[in-house]
């Protein structure tokens, strides 16, 4: 069976995890356990112990494991890492990348999927920064199980913030190691990014767009088993696992590199291309010459060359960023560039860079309108009705 690496964190909760250890160990699982300072508060490390039959560790300077550099080894060996319970605090370290105690350390230099139960206060679990850490893991490809509604260890506290129950990780947890995979063998071309056209050597017409939603998304569809190609322009995010990446700058070369990867089984074209371009001087432009006459260019329509293609991908689905009439032009669009979907949203709330997003789902059959929701969880319902709808061929 597995073996599954338990990072208990400090949090009254922390004692639900030793049933949690039982429940792993009676399916056969093996159960090595980092114990954080925090944590050892309200367990110990003979209890873990104890019910685990495996390792405990406590300190990133144990002399005596970290000979063979203890944390490394249990990261690289676990088939899947549990943070259990999770609190605020472990969740604020992991998003910002800390590695400077043995939790952390261990969280970085694993390879292995990451499952997260978070217990805490209700506004502890509300709290903007909180969201913020929580939606930057997702990002990351960290899964997250609960937390639930219900009674807090606080007298006359109610709300959502429970440790989510043993039966749900355990649930979660299996799910992880036997991943369902609905998109193996297909192939999925994702753009992302802006693209620079350039006015000069310095100087470039760009947009706001950060590549996250695009990236995700690619992310996600390598998680569901599909071969992915994510042709990106210039961002300074790191590209999901798992997918083969071309970089490129301007929408001529994105066009070009998308050609080049078809066919496909489908397009996500998430890209933010700029619609104009111009013909960029040699040298850089002095103030001193007075305000520069720029002749714009209309770039290719990448969208619409894809659908017009005699390859077409089974599925194509585009994207609209729009400031008013959302649904509106998101409609026209679907029809002037022959695409099957268009994911829209309204970017006048300020959504370039952020990790949340709320989208309009078009198709010929109508209008979704989706919550607001982290990226991550928009990428990851998205590549879900990508997969019914190729599932269906």
């Amino acid at each position: 069976m597995a073996r599954v690496l338990l990072v208990i964190a400090g949090g009254i909760a922390a004692y639900k995890v030793l049933d949690l250890v039982r429940r792993l160990r009676e399916r056969g699982h093996e159960t090595p356990a980092i114990l954080t300072e925090a944590g050892a508060r309200f367990v110990t490390p003979l209890s873990v112990g104890a019910l685990s039959n495996a390792p405990v560790l406590t300190d990133l300077f144990d002399l005596d494991r970290e000979r063979e550099i203890g944390h490394i080894r249990l990261a690289r060996t676990a088939d899947l890492v549990l943070v259990a319970p999770a609190s605020a605090d472990i969740l604020a370290r992991m998003a910002a990348g800390r590695a400077d105690e043995l939790a952390t350390a261990a969280l970085l230099a694993t390879g292995a999927p990451v499952l997260v139960a978070p217990a805490m206060n209700p506004f502890m679990w509300a709290h903007p920064a909180t969201a913020r850490n929580v939606a930057r893991l997702e990002e990351d490809g960290v899964a997250f199980v609960g937390p639930e509604a219900g009674e807090m260890a606080e007298r006359n506290e109610a709300g959502v913030g429970r440790l989510a129950s043993s039966e749900a990780i355990l649930a979660a947890i299996e799910a992880l190691l036997a991943p369902a995979r609905p998109l193996a063998g297909r192939h999925v071309i994702v753009t992302s990014g802006p693209t620079h056209e350039p006015i000069d050597p310095v100087r470039y017409i760009a947009n706001r767009s950060s590549g996250r939603q695009g990236h995700a998304i690619a992310g996600a569809l390598a998680a569901a088993g599909a071969r992915v190609t994510l042709v990106t322009g210039p961002v300074t995010i790191a590209p999901p696992k798992g997918v083969d990446v071309r970089k490129v700058e301007t929408a001529r070369e994105m066009l070009a590199a998308v050609e080049a990867a078809l066919p496909a089984d489908a397009a996500v074209m998430a890209a933010a291309v700029a619609d104009f371009r111009v013909e960029a001087a040699a040298q850089k432009m002095k103030k001193a010459d007075g305000p520069p006459t720029l002749t714009l260019t209309e770039n290719p329509d990448i969208l619409a060359t894809v659908c017009r293609a005699t390859n077409r991908p089974r599925l194509v689905v585009g994207f609209a960023a729009e400031t008013q009439n959302v649904v509106a032009y998101a409609r026209d669009k679907l029809v002037r560039k022959g695409c099957d979907w268009i994911v829209a949203n309204d970017v006048s709330e300020g959504v370039f860079g952020t990790d949340q997003n709320a989208v309009h789902l078009v198709t010929a059959r109508g209008v979704e309108a989706w919550p607001r929701l982290s990226k991550a969880e928009v990428a990851a319902r998205l590549v879900e009705r990508i997969a019914a709808t190729l599932g269906s061929d």
